[in-house]
């Protein structure tokens, strides 16, 4: 069988199969949006407020309480912030390794699920015109076997390039609030990162101006031996 024909009866499928495929992309992109946008509400922090109360406190020496500010929040900004606090201890640079480590990983939790949310946006209207390509082929053979059949075939072929065209549609329809939502997440990301080294740093500076740092717990010394 020639390569050529099997293509065409795949082809002959029409734009149906593509249709439903728009369709499962849109509600994978609209549960993205969704869950994003639930991860992102419930992470706010007001970052001013939090600079002024750690600088407040850190100025006074007061470690301990900048610790329980940070520590029950689920915001980026915070728990890099606690885990500084955490390994303090061990002296400014820990700290900074330790703030630097956490917001990599935060980081990347921000940005679950958003390369699959940039893969839609971007390839939904080449998924259309795949359905429009396929159901103008469809029209086609469909036209071709009305003339051999010598009835009026104008009809028919409009019919199936209307209906093509809607793959086309529906794939823009899809791709461009997934673009605008990607777009929007990955601001929020590089916004809520530059915030998280923001406060870093202000700890940092802090810790070296101040020398607010907390002692290391007492080791338990070891009875004499007799």
């Amino acid at each position: 069988m020639v390569l050529t024909e099997v293509f065409l009866k795949i082809a002959l499928y029409g734009a149906e199969w593509v249709m439903w495929l728009l369709v499962g992309l849109s509600v994978l992109s609209l549960a993205i949006i969704v869950e994003r946008l639930i991860y992102f509400s419930s992470r706010r922090v007001n970052a001013d407020r939090l600079a002024t109360d750690l600088t407040r406190l850190l100025r006074e020496g007061d470690v301990k309480q900048a610790f329980e500010l940070v520590k029950h929040s689920k915001a980026i900004e915070c728990v890099v912030v606690a885990t500084g606090l955490a390994a303090a201890h061990r002296g400014p640079q820990a700290a900074a390794e330790a703030m630097l480590a956490a917001r990599l990983r935060e980081r990347l939790r921000m940005e679950t699920f958003l390369s699959i949310l940039g893969t839609i946006g971007n390839n939904a209207p080449f998924v259309g015109l795949l359905g429009t390509v396929l159901g103008i082929i469809q029209a086609a053979h469909e036209m071709a076997a009305a003339q051999a059949a010598k009835q009026a075939a104008a009809s028919a072929v409009m019919g199936g390039v209307f209906e093509a065209l809607v793959a086309t549609a529906v794939g823009l329809v899809v791709a461009i609030p997934a673009v605008v939502a990607y777009n929007f997440f990955l601001r929020r990301v590089r916004t809520r990162s530059a915030q998280a080294d923001s406060l870093a740093h202000l700890v940092l500076s802090l810790f070296k101006t101040t020398g607010a740092l907390p002692q290391p717990p007492a080791k338990t010394q070891k009875p004499a031996e007799v």
